[in-house]
């Protein structure tokens, strides 16, 4: 395989790496978040607190996050199909690593916000605050740092789902890895993707990292 070959196929498949590891971050926030959300303000120690609804929400995320993933794209294999038609490729496995990751997600979110400093929280309902107003104004904003370092870690986990996606055709820099690293003993290429993935894992910590920084106030 020339090197021209080489370079056009990883360029191709770390493009398709981040588009996986983006697009499901910001799909499972999307769902992880509100639910993290929920489940830290109905605990008993939380500004809504409701046994039933916290049990339930997070007994449907435990759930979630007990199943293993290659387990759940199998058993999820028919959603994406449903959804755009094809259960092979990046864009279905986008699909699968939201529905992967969301739960995991809700755990970060949920510990962040039980980080927040409870004399803040009374200070803002003693002006009279609603829970909104404290949810939006106050639980988000002081847990902003947490925030953006869970979101860090969760995206470099995403990342290593979409590796293990590529055993069932999932594409990305995974894919290339087992597809020529494995089947096909070409060791170089397997390391040339290991190497790129590692990459994306450091360049990912260290912006996330970066900007926890320059969000943190305190």
């Amino acid at each position: 395989m020339s090197f021209n070959t080489i370079f056009n196929m990883m360029l191709i498949e770390t493009g398709r790496t981040m588009y996986m590891t983006i697009f499901a971050t910001l799909g499972a926030y999307a769902i992880g978040m509100p639910l993290g959300i929920l489940l830290s303000i109905t605990d008993k120690d939380g500004i809504k607190p409701n046994p039933v609804l916290n049990w339930v929400f997070g007994t449907f995320t435990n759930l979630m996050r007990a199943v293993p993933f290659l387990i759940l794209v199998v058993v999820m294999y028919p959603v994406p199909r449903l959804l755009i038609g094809t259960s092979l490729g990046y864009k279905a496995t986008t699909i699968m690593l939201i529905i992967a990751a969301f739960a995991f997600v809700a755990r970060i979110v949920e510990n962040s916000i039980k980080e927040v400093d409870k004399g803040v929280i009374e200070a803002a309902r003693s002006m009279g605050s609603s829970s909104f107003q404290i949810i939006y104004k106050v639980l988000i904003p002081e847990a902003g740092p947490s925030l953006v370092l869970g979101a860090a870690i969760s995206a470099t986990t995403i990342l290593a789902y979409s590796a293990m996606a590529g055993i069932l055709g999932g594409q990305g820099l995974g894919f290339v890895a087992i597809s020529y690293g494995w089947y096909r003993y070409q060791r170089d290429i397997m390391w040339i993707a290991v190497i790129l993935l590692t990459m994306l894992v450091i360049v990912g910590q260290y912006f996330g990292n970066l900007i926890a920084r320059k969000v943190d106030k305190r």
